[in-house]
């Protein structure tokens, strides 16, 4: 067994087609929808059915706000790699720190020279790719004074200016399956990166691994600080087949290769949660839970709580483990509302939206969280702190103050248009329309001000670490709170408001 302990990336292995030029951007937005980590994209520059990759990765960038992006993999010998290392860095800079650099030695050598690049042997390419990464991690590096100066067989580089600097360290991941690119990956990559359908079997992976291993531990590197990606099929995405690969075969980061809408929104709604929470109960060495059809995804003929009956979504469940022992707040003291007289209300379609809204609204917050634990990550990597707070206070984690205000204007506006609603009106039209909710609002609103307490000890211990860098435990400590509380503040408020946000709506007359 070889499980490197990673956190889990799901992503998506899109084709981009340029008829019609939409459709890649709009399978990436259902991937970031669905709640994917990456979204990636071949790079053939030679095919004409092709948009150009990099141009697109720009506009998806644009189009999103939280998945990570890269090529699967970039063709080298047709990307200068000085050129690369600044499209890459721009990229990065642009998308807020969501840049991972696919990259390959290159392959279709005859449509590579007919494009105008050099066909190179399967050594020369290895020799080349080499030299690349030396290129592109010379000219990220503004630290150093000087120009870039890198003399190859392949690539010459003689005073290039260096800059600009991506937001942190852009992972590189290479696309290798022979001996020389696995060893060139364990000395010199960030990630390995594979296609499943180009190997014997899958068990395959262990012998590659181990040469990554074995080249990784010769440089002096720890062989689990290398990240091993995958690019499957729909018929290896299945739970269990995923959750073998990653316990078995220690891949962390797993992308369906999939243009169908349908099959990439139940791989990040369904699978990805389900695979999730195995691979947690197994490295805790706890018993795996049942997975079933009823179970994976929201499904609420499976939800005990007979409040919700007749909701077409349930309460998003605790995570089933924590990252700290400490709570600042006993949970099993928090109130529970019964709907008014024990009777079960016949909600309109409008109701179910309201609610709908709100576990949306719960999952882009959720998001957030994921990109804070990533923020710290990228400062282990050399992230200026000051970059770090810069990127929590745009998130709306940090903006809205834990009110409900956002959510209530962003679905006020959604539905007529003109509503402006705050929290101070939301929480007491609840109140007014079934006294049953009061003692649970006002643990609610407890709650916001200890989760705000709790970002603004994030931000405090990213101020310290730019005074003293050494030590990252209180950050680690502080952001591991932020994901108990939340979390569980999260599912609480799903539990108890979905219903009666559902019945009311935002104030009388409304719904």
């Amino acid at each position: 067994m070889t499980d490197y302990g990673h956190d889990l990336l799901f992503g998506a292995f899109i084709t981009p087609v340029a008829e019609p030029p939409e459709r890649a951007a709009m399978l990436a937005g259902i991937a970031e929808a669905s709640g994917l980590d990456l979204v990636t994209f071949q790079d053939h520059p030679y095919q004409p059915a092709f948009v150009d990759t990099w141009t697109l990765l720009s506009y998806v960038a644009a189009r999103t706000s939280r998945v990570t992006l890269a090529a699967n993999v970039t063709n080298l010998p047709l990307r200068p790699p000085a050129v690369l290392a600044r499209a890459t860095a721009s990229l990065d800079l642009l998308s807020g720190g969501r840049a991972a650099l696919g990259i390959g030695a290159g392959s279709f050598w005859d449509a590579i020279e007919a494009m105008g690049g050099h066909r190179l042997s399967g050594g020369q390419a290895v020799a080349a790719l080499e030299e690349a990464l030396t290129v592109i991690r010379e000219i990220w590096d503004t630290d150093t004074r000087g120009g870039v100066r890198v003399d190859g067989d392949y690539y010459r580089v003689v005073g290039a200016k260096r800059g600009p600097a991506p937001v942190g360290r852009v992972p590189i991941w290479v696309g290798a399956y022979k001996p020389r690119m696995l060893r060139l990956t364990g000395r010199l990559a960030d990630g390995w990166l594979p296609t499943l359908s180009y190997l014997p079997d899958r068990a395959t992976l262990t012998d590659l691994n181990a040469a990554i291993d074995t080249a990784a531990a010769a440089a002096g590197r720890e062989p689990a600080a290398i990240r091993r990606l995958l690019n499957l099929g729909p018929a290896d995405a299945t739970v269990d087949s995923l959750v073998e690969l990653v316990v078995d075969y220690g891949i962390s980061g797993l992308l369906l290769a999939s243009d169908d809408e349908e099959q990439l929104q139940r791989y990040g709604e369904e699978i990805a949660p389900a695979v999730r929470e195995l691979v947690d109960a197994s490295r805790r060495g706890a018993t795996a839970p049942e997975t079933t059809a009823l179970e994976v995804g929201r499904d609420t003929t499976s939800m005990p709580d007979q409040r919700l009956t007749g909701l077409d979504v349930a309460p998003t469940p605790e995570p089933s483990a924590r990252h700290g022992a400490d709570m600042p707040w006993d949970e099993s003291s928090r109130p529970t509302a019964s709907a008014p007289g024990g009777l079960q209300p016949a909600y309109t379609d409008t109701g179910r939206a309201v609610a709908r809204h709100l576990v949306d609204v719960h999952d882009a917050l959720r998001s957030e969280l994921a990109q804070v634990r990533t923020l710290v990550e990228q400062v282990r990597s050399g992230l200026a702190p000051g970059a770090a707070r810069s990127v929590l206070h745009d998130l709306a984690l940090r903006q809205n103050d834990w009110t409900l205000g956002a959510y209530c204007q962003s679905y006020c506006r959604f539905v007529t248009g003109h509503h402006s609603l705050e929290d101070h009106q939301i929480f007491p039209h609840l109140r007014s329309s079934e006294s049953s909710l009061s003692p649970v609002i006002d643990r609610l609103q407890e709650e916001h001000v200890t989760i705000h307490g709790v970002i603004d000890a994030v931000d405090k211990a990213l101020v310290r670490l730019a005074e003293d860098n050494r030590d990252l435990g209180p950050l680690e400590e502080a952001v591991d709170l932020l994901s108990d509380t939340l979390l569980s503040h999260l599912s609480y408020e799903e539990r108890e408001l979905l219903g009666p946000l559902a019945r009311h709506g935002f104030y009388p007359g409304q719904v």
